[in-house]
Formats: C-alpha cells, structure tokens, sequence
C-alpha cells in the first residue's frame, strides 16, 4: 500500500463527504486506503460512508479522545507506507495528494510535507505555513500585525509570498494536512497524545526536526480548508478559544519548560487584559452606531483567554 489518508470526525459529516469526494477524485496512480474514525460524535458518519464510500474504512471511537489520539488509533489500522493526516473539512484540488505524494519522494531528507491551503473564498490561509511557537509570536499574534509585517520570521509565512513553485523547506506546516512517511511517524513516537486539540501539529513537526530532517510547504500542491466548519455555535467557539492556549501552554511545557511555560502564562494574562480593555472600548464606542456586533467575539475570546490565564478555566486541564 502506497498511501494511507486518515481523517478524524467529529460532527462534520458533510463535509467529510465532500472531502471524501474530492480524494477519490484526485487520486489516480496510488495504492491507497482511506481510514475515517469517528470521535463519539455518532453524527450518522458511519451510515453516510456506508451508502457512498464502501471503499472506505470506518472506525467508531466510543469515547472523544481528541485529535492526536484518534489519529494514533487510526494510524494502527492503517498500513500504507506513506500517512497522510487530513481535515475533514479539506477539499483536494487537482492532483495535490499526488503532487506531495512525489516530492516525498524525490525531496531530501524529508519530513512533513503541506501543501498551499485556501480558505473558502479561495484566499490563502496563513497558517498553512507557521514559525514554531515562542512567547513572542504568541503574545503578538495579530492579524494587523501580519498584514503589516508579513515576511517576519516571528510568523514563518514568508514562502507564502513567493511565487516559487518549488517545495521551500519550512518549521512547521499545518495539521490540516500533513504528509510523511510511516517509518518517520513511528520513529518519533505517533503524535503527543496529551494535547487534546490544537498544538499537535506544532509538536509533530518539532519531533521531526529534531529527528534531523526537514519539513517542507508544497505551494503546487492546493486544498481547500474550510476551517471551522465543525465548531460554528456559541459555545464551542469558546472551548476551542480556551483550548488553543491550553495546548500552547502545554507545548511549551513539553518542548521548554516549566518557567518558560509559566511565563507565557503570565504575559498572556496581561496581553489578554489590554485586549479586553481595547475590545471593550471600542464595543462601547460601537454600540452608538450601531455597530457593536463585530466587536462582541473579540471580547468574548479575550475574556475567555484572560479567565483561562489566571486559572479560571480549570476544566481545560481535565481535558
């Protein structure tokens, strides 16, 4: 077996469907196997592959374990000499698992391998590409920021603004897909299961440079990552919002220390009480015009960065 494609589902039947569809219809000169595991959202995934994908494996999880452990229980059924781990709510475009399939095996030393990711409107998605994690990129993440320094290491986006065809070797790319050899994954010990989501990417890839060889971005290669697509209410937002820190926390903790894990801590605390402070004047500010509407998440998602700094989101630790 050539290649095997694992996605993890979670209440994102249709777009698995669709994501599904579009592997098949990419796919022309491999051997490959498609394994779909279910994360206990029992959310009729294993009926809608049984009526249209009957070439599809399907695994049901009693429990919801996460991203990497999911992907780990998958992987040990899987037995394709290359893995490639994808999103449910990806779309291939033309022969881009083909197209990273061949530059893994043709690139040198390689690792993981990801491609150019579109959001929905068809504009790049940023994090396709990533610098690994620091206290730094993390306390001045901003999207004003990266438009007005774009090509800054502090982001690691800069071959996003090339128009090099070629793979660039790279930090990190992102979990929505990620493409390397079995061999590689089962060297570095499978992905770290104690990050529930998030940051499980970043430490895959840290594994595999510290494994001595490198991660590449395939710009020919092109997805559509709808992103998001399977936590658009309320509530969810909000556990994926406390959950992003928590893993960064975590990350750094495994791959730093305890002090430096610490730190970030703290200078989120303050960052996410300026933010509040600046979100919450300008929804006062708004609410005249009529305008308040916009500035409502970004209270919500610093507020809940702000309760988790300082410990007020203890139930993210349980997780």
């Amino acid at each position: 077996m050539d290649l095997s494609i694992i996605i993890v589902n979670w209440n994102s039947k249709d777009y698995v469907k669709k994501c599904l569809a579009s592997v098949f219809a990419s796919i022309r000169d491999l051997r490959f196997e498609v394994i779909v595991i279910d994360s206990a959202s029992f959310d009729g995934c294993a009926e809608m592959i049984r009526e249209n994908f009957s070439d599809v494996r399907f695994m049901q999880s009693e429990k919801n374990v996460g991203f990497a452990k999911a992907n780990n229980l998958a992987f040990t059924a899987s037995n394709g000499e290359v893995i490639l781990f994808l999103n449910p709510d990806t779309e291939i475009l033309g022969d881009a698992i083909g197209e990273t399939y061949n530059a893994l095996r043709t690139l040198p030393q390689p690792g993981v391998l990801g491609c150019k990711l579109l959001n929905s409107d068809g504009s790049i998605q940023t994090t396709c590409v990533r610098a690994f994690p620091t206290i730094v990129n993390q306390v001045l993440e901003s999207d004003l920021l990266r438009r007005i320094f774009p090509n800054s290491g502090l982001w690691g986006t800069a071959p996003l603004s090339k128009n090099d065809p070629c793979p660039a070797s790279v930090q990190a790319v992102s979990g929505a897909f990620m493409m390397l050899s079995r061999a590689l994954f089962k060297k570095v010990g499978m992905f770290t299961t104690s990050y529930f989501m998030y940051s499980e990417d970043m430490d895959l890839c840290l594994k595999v440079t510290n494994a001595g060889v490198r991660n590449y971005f395939v710009p020919s290669s092109v997805v559509i990552h709808h992103g998001g697509g399977a936590t658009n209410n309320h509530s969810v937002n909000t556990f994926s919002t406390v959950m992003m820190v928590e893993s960064r926390w975590r990350y750094f903790r495994q791959t730093r220390s305890v002090f430096y894990a610490l730190c970030y801590r703290v200078l989120l605390c303050v960052n996410s009480l300026g933010r509040v402070a600046i979100a919450a004047t300008l929804l006062f500010a708004s609410l005249l015009s009529g305008k308040s509407a916009r500035y409502i998440p970004l209270v919500r998602k610093w507020f809940a960065r702000l309760k988790w700094s300082v410990g007020l989101e203890s139930w993210a630790l349980k997780v």
